[in-house]
């Protein structure tokens, strides 16, 4: 039995046993983890030297792409450096910083995806009220109303998990830590307020899912209005890439969290979690530049601009 006053470290799930296929799994990550800083990095720099891109979607994308590079930084090298290392151990505060940093990133990118929702239906369903709706002022105060309540939300989240005694071991069932497995580690009678805190939690994640659902209800219904197919096809284009994002998101991190306890266990939660903590960030920007030709225009001059300084 121990305590959690008493621990000074946890020991994560280890993607494999055998030296190859922990080195296999450093250089896979390694690779994602390569990918989404390229594509993140590619786009932040895009958007903030381009005056053409300084429109709130593109302002709203910037903060997407920053919290997918914190996303992705808080879980993949840590996990890289266990299986070069051949350990499976994680500092108590590395542990802690885990369960606050993932959770405040995932929340807010969630909030900020709803954000974008609106910014979408405005744009396509009102769009005389656009610039007066959608000004600086307005887009900053959206952005740090998502960043304020997920950072409140996971202060709240960590603060409590880690104040629980945990009197189940040290083993995290999970590549990196966060919350439902740090739950299995509690006493019986100790994680009732956490519960409560994850069904609050659940409660607004649904309310942000039902006004994005009602956003694009909205908007599919003006977009099918417009007479002209360029018309259609210029507004769709702006739509599907967020929408396959929020899709992305949402049926990975539902299926993680709400599937039946019989079918679970260690290697498929393994698996889910990366879908949902690991490639997102990676493909991500992948998905917001395919159909997306002003943001295609501006990464060509930049790598232009990089390459032809480097000769």
């Amino acid at each position: 039995m121990s305590n959690s006053s008493s621990l000074t470290e946890f020991l994560l799930l280890a993607f494999a046993d055998t030296r190859e296929l922990q080195l296999l799994h450093f250089s896979l990550f390694l690779g994602i983890y390569l990918a989404a800083l390229l594509g993140n990095g590619l786009i932040i720099t895009a958007v903030a030297c381009d005056h053409r891109l300084h429109t709130p979607m593109y302002f709203f994308l910037l903060s997407l792409s920053l919290l997918d590079l914190g996303n992705i930084s808080v879980t993949v090298p840590k996990s890289m450096a266990n299986s070069l290392r051949d350990t499976r151990a994680i500092s108590y505060s590395g542990c802690a910083a885990q369960v606050f940093f993932s959770f405040f990133l995932f929340a807010a990118e969630f909030y900020l995806l709803t954000v974008m929702a609106y910014d979408r239906y405005v744009a396509i369903c009102r769009p005389l009220h656009y610039g007066t709706l959608m000004g600086n002022r307005a887009c900053v105060k959206m952005a740090a109303a998502a960043w304020g309540s997920a950072f409140l939300n996971a202060l709240l989240h960590t603060g409590n998990t880690l104040s629980m005694s945990l009197c189940q071991g040290n083993v995290v069932d999970q590549f990196f830590c966060e919350i439902p497995p740090l739950l299995k580690l509690s006493c019986s009678d100790s994680y009732l307020r956490e519960v409560g805190l994850i069904v609050l939690t659940v409660c607004l994640s649904l309310g942000c899912f039902i006004f994005i659902v009602l956003s694009y209800v909205q908007i599919f219904t003006a977009v099918l209005r417009i007479p002209s197919e360029q018309g259609r096809h210029k507004a769709f284009s702006m739509c599907l890439p967020h929408l396959a994002v929020v899709s992305l998101f949402v049926s990975t991190g539902m299926f993680a969290y709400l599937k039946p306890p019989s079918i679970s266990s260690p290697a498929l939660d393994l698996v889910l979690a990366m879908l949902y903590a690991v490639v997102p960030p990676a493909v991500n920007p992948v998905i917001y530049s395919m159909r997306n030709k002003e943001l295609k225009e501006a990464l060509k001059k930049l790598v232009r601009l990089v390459l032809f300084r480097q000769q």
